[in-house]
């Protein structure tokens, strides 16, 4: 890391100073920072004292406007409030409110050691054996997570789980208009045919939100060490998590996809297992499961054609962003395609 070119975004003359404010003697030196790449939404630092001493800090993208779509105050009450569960998760250190310090809100946590496994590459390069072991240690976790008890951790009103899925659809279809630029065949029918067989949901519970291999860190024992990116979390259906990670599971690397896909990785089991063991250790029903992994289809359509319409107004920065239009029609047959055999 270079101390002469700080990272947009986080001033460490600042930072350090207001943690000497508010923590005296937590850090032991002039602090370093450096972007942790791989965030699709908010900004995550890695800083460093120079003696040992590591934190990660969280803020919004630079230039955001929308405060409720990246509340740095829900990461940090929800990590805080499972901290003493069985989910594994940062500490978390200090919330700032004050949009003095570094120009946003912002929260500390702990730096947790561990890899975020993106790529079948990755996973090639640990073997089959241990590729299986991480799989099975992300459902695991999931159970954890969704047997937690919101009331006894501080969260029982973290959200509104009453009319969660047609709140999530409309959401959604809310987006879908607002980055609606050109034809796209078959997303009405995939959207409103979600509409027409809402399932019934099973009690809520603290869902994550975007709960995939990518959004935790394994230690080198291939356990979860930590889960992270919790900006989407609430109370809701435990159900959408594990339709988004089935769905996360069926896809094939696309070049120039910005979504993770991993399911192909040697070693790796395939969504059928890991929804069979979700079931037999969670003890939910998930019969309607096909439905939860189509509306995770429909979610990531709307996405890819938001980042494709910001892309052709020229307000996208980087590589690869050209292609992710190529990609919204596959979304959205997969969605239906997933519909009918359900």
């Amino acid at each position: 890391m270079s101390k002469a070119s700080p990272p947009p975004g986080l001033d460490p003359q600042r930072l350090r100073g207001y943690l000497e404010r508010e923590r005296p003697g937590l850090t032991a030196g002039p602090l370093e920072a450096e972007l942790i790449e791989g965030g699709r939404s908010n900004l995550t630092y890695a800083v460093r004292d120079g003696s040992g001493g590591a934190w990660v800090v969280r803020r919004p993208p630079l230039g955001h406007v929308l405060a409720t779509a990246h509340d740095m105050a829900r990461e940090h009450r929800v990590i805080s409030a499972l901290r003493d569960t069985p989910v594994p998760v940062p500490e978390a250190l200090l919330l700032c409110e004050d949009e003095e310090v570094l120009g946003a809100p912002f929260y500390v946590m702990e730096f947790v050691p561990g890899t975020p496994y993106r790529t079948v590459e990755q996973l090639a390069a640990i073997g089959p054996a241990r590729t299986r072991q991480v799989a099975l240690a992300l459902v695991d976790t999931l159970v954890e997570l969704h047997a937690v008890d919101p009331a006894a951790v501080g969260l029982g009103g973290f959200g509104r789980p009453e009319g969660f899925l047609e709140r999530q659809l409309r959401r959604w279809g809310t987006q879908l208009e607002a980055s609606r630029s050109r034809e796209l065949t078959g997303i009405d029918e995939l959207r409103a045919t979600l509409a027409k067989n809402l399932p019934g949901s099973p009690a809520p519970t603290v869902i994550h939100g975007d709960y995939r291999l990518d959004n935790v860190l394994v230690g080198a024992d291939d356990t979860v060490q930590a889960v992270l990116d919790w900006e989407m979390s609430t109370l809701g259906d435990p159900l959408t998590d594990l339709g988004l990670l089935v769905m996360y599971g069926e896809q094939r690397p696309v070049p120039g996809s910005p979504v993770a896909a991993t399911g192909s990785a040697p070693g790796h089991p395939d969504p059928a297992e890991l929804v069979e063991r979700y079931a037999a250790r969670s003890g939910r029903d998930v019969s309607a499961l096909p439905w939860y992994t189509a509306f995770a289809y429909f979610k990531l359509a709307v996405i890819l054609e938001g980042i494709h319409y910001r892309h052709t107004l020229g307000r996208t920065v980087g590589a690869g962003f050209d292609r992710i239009g190529e990609l919204v029609p596959l979304f959205i047959d997969n969605g239906l395609t997933t519909l009918r055999k359900g």
